[in-house]
C-alpha cells in the first residue's frame, strides 16, 4: 500500500471524529496527495485513532510501514499545556477478511499489537518570515511474523500537533536473480529481521550441478547472502552473458568437460558436425589413438623407412635405416621386422620359425638398427621394416614398409643336442654324442672341452676327436666333470652344446664291479678249457682210426661194373673222420 498513489479520499476510519482529519496537500514535487492532520494541543487526555482499510499480506512474513510526517514544535505554540506531545505510536491487527466496524476491533491497545512511538527527528516551528517550514521526517518500522491474510494499521495521537503526510507498507523479497550458473526464483525474507531464508536454486539450461546442491540465502533486507554450490556448462556449452546462458559451442569449436571453460577451436585435420560439439572428429586419413586427448590434432601413420643397409655374416645379418620422411605428426614412432624366408628354390616365402633371433628384439624397435641371427645357411630371405606409430591400428591400410633381400653364407654348425655316457673307470670316461640337428656341411671334427665341477670353465681342458666317440683318460677316480662338445665344418666351430655332468668311479665301486665280474670270467675260463679237451680228443681217435684201417684193392686199369661206395663217416662233437665200423 502506497497513499502518495490514491487519486480519491483515502476513507480510513478515525475515532473520534474530532481527531484526526483528511486534507489535500503537496509532496516535494508539489504533486497532490491526501494527508490526514490533527493539532488538539489545547485539551489534554488526547486519544485520537486513525485505521487503514484492510490491507492483504501476500505471503509475506513480516511487514515493513514507512511513515512520512511532520511535528509542529510544542514549545513554539504559544499557551500549549504541558500535555503537548511531538510523538504517536503505531499499531497493527491481524485478521483473515476484512471484518473491522466504526467500533471493531476496540480501539485501545488490546487487541491492537503495538508497533514502536514514533518521534520525530526534527519538528518545525514559526520563523521570522511570518510562515510555516515544514520539516518531514521519515521513520520506518517493522513487525512480524504475520500469518493470516492480511491486517489493518494504526496509528495513534496523544496529544500532537502533527500531519501525516503518507504511509507506503510493503515487505521485502529478494528478486529473481541468475548467479553461479543457476536461477533462483523471487523469495520473500524471513519474519525476523536477522531471518535468512534458504532458496533452492534450478541449473540454467544446459548445465549442470557441481559440488553440493546449489543454494542462496535471502536475508531481512531482501538481498541474497551465503551462495552454495554451483551449476557449470556442461561439455559442449561455454557460458555467456556473465554466466546467465550456457550456449552451444560454434561449428568448428568444441568443449570436451562440464567447466567454465570457453569452447576451444577444433586440432589440425579435425572438424565438427554441428553445434554443441564434444569433440571434433578426424578427416579422412587422419586418426586419433585411444589415449590421445581431445584437443591432440589428428595423425596418420608414417611413411616407409628409407636408405636401408643389410651387412651379412655367415647366417647374421645386421640391419640398419634412416626414419621415415613423415612420421605423420607423432613421436612415438616404432619399427617391426617381419622375416620371410624363401628357401634355396622359387617357391613362395613364409614367414621365419621360432629360431631366428632378433637383438634387441623383433617388434616396437626404437632405433633404426637391429642384429639377426640364426639364420640358415644358403638360403635366401626377405626382411620387412615396417614403420609403425599410434594411429597405424585406427587405419585400414597396411604399415609403410622397406624391404631388403639377402642370401645367407655358408654356416657353422648348430650345437650338439645330446651326449651319452658309454662307459667309465676310476680314470677315464667313453663318452658319445649325436650329430647337430644343422650341419651346415660336412663335419670335420668335434672338439669336447672338460674340467672338474669344482673349478671354474678357465681350467677346461680341450681334445679333439675325428669320430662322435671319445674316451677321455687321466681323470680323477669319484670326480665329477663338466663336459661340453661342439662341432666344427670348413665354416668353422659351431656353439658349444649344454653342460653335461658324468662321474668317475671311485675305488670302491671299481673293487665291486670286479667281483661281479669274477664268476663269469672263470665260467667262461672252464668253458674253453672244456672244449680244447674235446677237440683233442676227436683228433687222437681219428687217427688211431685211420692206422688200423686196410689198404683197399687195386684199381682195375680197365673199366669196371663196380661203382664206388661212400664210406661211412663218424660226427663227434660238430667234427667228422672217414672210417669203417668199430667191427
Amino acid at each position: 500500500m502506497d497513499s502518495t498513489t490514491a487519486t480519491a479520499e483515502l476513507g480510513w476510519m478515525v475515532h473520534p471524529p474530532s481527531g484526526w482529519e483528511e486534507v489535500s496537500g503537496y509532496d516535494e514535487n508539489m504533486n497532490t496527495i491526501r494527508t490526514y492532520q490533527v493539532c488538539n494541543v489545547f485539551e489534554s487526555s488526547q486519544n485520537n485513532w486513525l485505521r487503514t482499510k484492510f490491507i492483504r499480506r501476500r505471503g509475506a512474513h513480516r511487514i515493513h510501514v514507512e511513515m512520512k510526517f511532520s511535528v509542529r514544535d510544542c514549545s513554539s505554540i504559544p499557551s500549549v499545556p504541558g500535555s503537548c506531545k511531538e510523538t504517536f505510536n503505531l499499531y497493527y491487527y491481524e485478521a483473515d477478511f476484512d471484518s473491522a466496524t466504526k467500533t471493531f476491533p476496540n480501539w485501545m491497545e488490546n487487541p491492537w499489537v503495538k508497533v514502536d512511538t514514533i518521534a520525530a527527528d526534527e519538528s518545525f516551528s514559526q520563523v521570522d518570515l511570518g510562515g510555516r517550514v515544514m520539516k518531514i521526517n521519515t521513520e520506518v518500522r517493522s513487525f512480524g511474523p504475520v500469518s493470516r491474510n492480511g491486517f489493518y494499521l494504526a496509528f495513534q495521537d496523544y496529544g500532537g500537533c502533527m500531519s501525516l503526510i503518507a504511509v507506503r507498507v510493503f515487505y521485502r523479497k529478494c528478486p529473481r536473480v541468475i548467479q553461479n550458473g543457476a536461477i533462483f526464483q523471487e523469495t520473500l525474507s524471513g519474519a525476523e529481521s536477522t531471518s535468512l531464508v534458504a532458496a533452492r536454486g534450478s541449473c540454467i539450461a544446459n548445465a549442470e550441478e557441481v559440488d553440493v546442491p546449489i543454494k542462496l540465502y535471502c536475508n531481512g533486507d531482501g538481498e541474497w547472502l551465503v551462495p552454495i554450490g554451483r551449476c557449470m556448462c556442461k561439455a559442449g556449452f561455454e557460458a555467456v552473458e556473465n554466466g546467465t546462458v550456457c550456449r552451444g559451442c560454434p561449428s568448428g569449436t568444441f568443449k570436451a568437460n562440464q567447466g567454465d571453460e570457453a569452447c576451444t577451436h577444433c586440432p589440425i585435420n579435425s572438424r565438427t558436425t554441428s553445434e554443441g560439439a564434444t569433440n571434433c572428429v578426424c578427416r579422412n586419413g587422419y586418426y586419433r589413438a585411444d589415449l590421445d586427448p581431445l584437443d591432440m590434432p589428428c595423425t596418420t601413420i608414417p611413411s616407409a623407412p628409407q636408405a636401408v643397409i643389410s651387412s651379412v655374416n655367415e647366417t647374421s645379418l645386421m640391419l640398419e635405416w634412416t626414419p621415415p620422411r613423415d612420421s605423420g605428426g607423432r613421436e612415438d614412432l616404432v619399427y617391426n621386422i617381419i622375416c620371410k624366408s624363401c628357401g634355396s628354390g622359387r617357391g613362395a616365402c613364409t614367414r621365419c620359425g621360432d629360431n631366428v633371433q632378433y637383438a634387441p628384439r623383433q617388434l616396437g624397435l626404437t632405433e633404426p638398427r637391429i642384429y639377426i641371427s640364426d639364420l640358415l645357411a644358403h638360403t635366401q630371405y626377405t626382411f620387412e621394416i615396417q614403420a609403425v606409430n599410434g594411429v597405424t591400428d585406427q587405419s585400414p591400410f597396411s604399415p609403410q614398409f622397406a624391404s631388403v633381400n639377402i642370401t645367407t653364407n655358408q654356416a657353422a654348425p648348430s650345437a650338439v643336442s645330446i651326449m651319452h655316457q658309454v662307459s667309465r673307470t676310476v680314470d677315464s670316461i667313453t663318452l658319445s654324442w649325436s650329430q647337430p640337428d644343422q650341419p651346415n656341411g660336412v663335419i670335420l671334427d668335434y672338439e669336447l672341452q672338460y674340467y672338474e665341477k669344482e673349478l671354474s670353465e678357465y681350467n677346461a681342458t680341450a681334445i679333439k676327436s675325428p669320430t662322435n666317440t671319445v674316451t677321455v683318460q687321466g681323470l680323477k677316480a669319484g670326480a665329477i666333470y663338466v663336459f661340453q662338445v661342439r662341432a666344427r665344418t670348413v665354416a668353422g666351430y659351431g656353439r658349444y652344446s649344454g653342460k653335461m655332468y658324468f662321474q668317475t668311479m671311485t675305488e670302491a665301486e671299481y673293487q665291486t664291479s670286479i667281483q661281479e665280474k669274477l664268476p663269469l670270467v672263470i665260467g667262461s675260463s672252464a668253458a674253453g678249457l672244456v672244449f680244447l679237451i674235446a677237440v683233442v680228443v676227436i683228433a687222437i681217435v681219428c687217427n688211431r682210426w685211420v692206422a688200423r684201417t686196410p689198404p683197399g684193392p687195386a684199381v682195375p686199369k680197365g673199366p669196371s661194373l663196380q661203382s664206388a661206395v661212400p664210406e661211412p663217416s663218424v660226427q663227434t662233437g660238430g667234427h667228422s673222420c672217414p672210417g669203417r665200423g668199430w667191427g
